[in-house]
């Protein structure tokens, strides 16, 4: 137990604060982007080129990490289970760091494309969250592992919570010399070079190893004798979980430009006001967890109930044209971020704890390959019905939801 409780009192300051500094980006790009596009000819041609932006760093960002991050993995299933986590906080400091001259300086928005350059070079999201998930899953019990992997996201989500309500109150403070975000910018680099200090000089992994090896030798039987289902399992999981990803991303990488046109026309504040209501998405998703738990519901059952929540509340969000009714739907989401975590630690039951890090980024790297197909087509979708009905994509969202729970199933 004394093993256990170690674990997460080590993981998550760092956690904590890299969320707190990846919520300060994603409000600080937001704006600079919009702000950047702001003498477009018109709305339709502002959201355009946001979208078009939008896609394009998002595609940048998803295919830059698939060989650095497979690289990292196998590296931390040898024991090295710091350097998947340490290498992509560098390519995290830099690349932010990058984001601080564009505004400090007034660079072309065009220059930010080597932000996802440079943080998928290091690993990016796939390597950091999958060594996160490696290290809670290898200091876990197979029972405790659902409720252990969402308690990590809920600091996750806590620290998301807590910087986009402050993210976009620091993006409008501002002094003579330093343009409107370059606080807010650098507060980001700050924590991210904190997290980078944190993790290497003062993470410790000696005891999750210890834990592992033992619970290792408790499984391995267990895998051999079923290694063919196992097989058909991992499959199933892979094909529920892509599809998943493919509803939520696309959804959620439309949301942020719909935000910003008619009727809703957010600025700073909202902007951050939204970004924050996601994030407390992680903490009614743990607290469902928790009771469903306590009431013995399996596993995939609770996979299932997160589906049906985000499925009905994306659906929903295709009719919002008032902030209030924003808000609504993302109320009905509220245990939206259940299956993924789920999903890992079902994952994490079908194979080796030494197989844990190559596992969880492959799942990860599955969907950023997944969204390089679907990101233009949701891009073009939205594009195309912008004067029609743009909340189509939601609906799109929904049924790719759907489609995600036969596996399951």
């Amino acid at each position: 137990m004394a093993v256990t409780m170690s674990c997460r009192k080590y993981i998550a300051p760092l956690v904590f604060c890299a969320q707190v500094a990846s919520s300060f980006f994603d409000t600080a790009l937001q704006m600079i982007v919009k702000e950047r596009y702001a003498n477009a000819t018109d709305r339709d041609s502002e959201q355009k080129a946001i979208t078009n932006f939008n896609m394009t760093f998002n595609m940048v960002l998803k295919f830059m990490p698939i060989v650095p991050a497979i690289l990292l993995a196998k590296v931390g299933d040898k024991g090295y289970r710091k350097v998947p986590i340490v290498v992509p906080l560098v390519g995290y400091f830099l690349s932010r760091g990058l984001l601080l001259l564009d505004i400090v300086l007034e660079w072309p928005v065009q220059v930010l494309y080597a932000v996802p350059v440079i943080h998928g070079l290091c690993g990016g999201f796939a390597s950091y969250w999958a060594g996160v998930m490696a290290l809670v899953s290898v200091c876990s019990s197979e029972e405790e592992r659902s409720v252990r992997i969402m308690r990590t996201e809920l600091v996750y989500g806590v620290a998301g919570f807590i910087g986009s309500l402050a993210s976009g109150h620091l993006f409008n403070l501002y002094t003579v010399g330093l343009q409107q975000g370059a606080i807010l910018s650098s507060l980001c680099v700050l924590l991210y070079f904190l997290c980078l200090l944190y993790a290497a000089f003062f993470l410790r992994v000696d005891l999750f190893s210890e834990l592992g090896e033992r619970q290792e030798r408790r499984e391995s039987v267990g895998i051999i004798n079923h290694e063919a289902r196992d097989k058909i399992n991992i499959a199933l999981l892979f094909v529920s979980g892509i599809l998943y990803d493919i509803a939520v991303a696309g959804g959620m990488e439309m949301l942020a430009a719909y935000v910003l046109k008619y009727p809703l026309n957010w600025g700073a504040t909202e902007v951050g006001y939204g970004n924050a209501a996601g994030s407390l998405l992680f903490i009614t998703s743990f607290l469902g967890v928790k009771i469903f738990t306590k009431c013995s519901v399996r596993d995939e059952s609770m996979v299932m109930i997160g589906m049906v929540s985000f499925a009905a509340g994306i659906y929903f969000m295709a009719f919002v044209t008032t902030t209030p009714m924003y808000f609504l739907a993302r109320s009905i989401t509220l245990f939206a971020l259940i299956p993924m975590p789920t999903i890992r630690s079902l994952l994490s039951k079908q194979v080796r704890g030494t197989s844990y890090g190559i596992t969880f980024v492959m799942l990860q790297l599955s969907f950023k390959l997944a969204s390089l197909v679907t990101t233009p087509i949701y891009t073009e979708i939205y594009q195309a019905t912008l004067n029609t009905f743009p909340g189509f994509v939601f609906i799109l969202s929904s049924i790719f939801t759907v489609l995600s729970m036969i596996p399951i199933r």
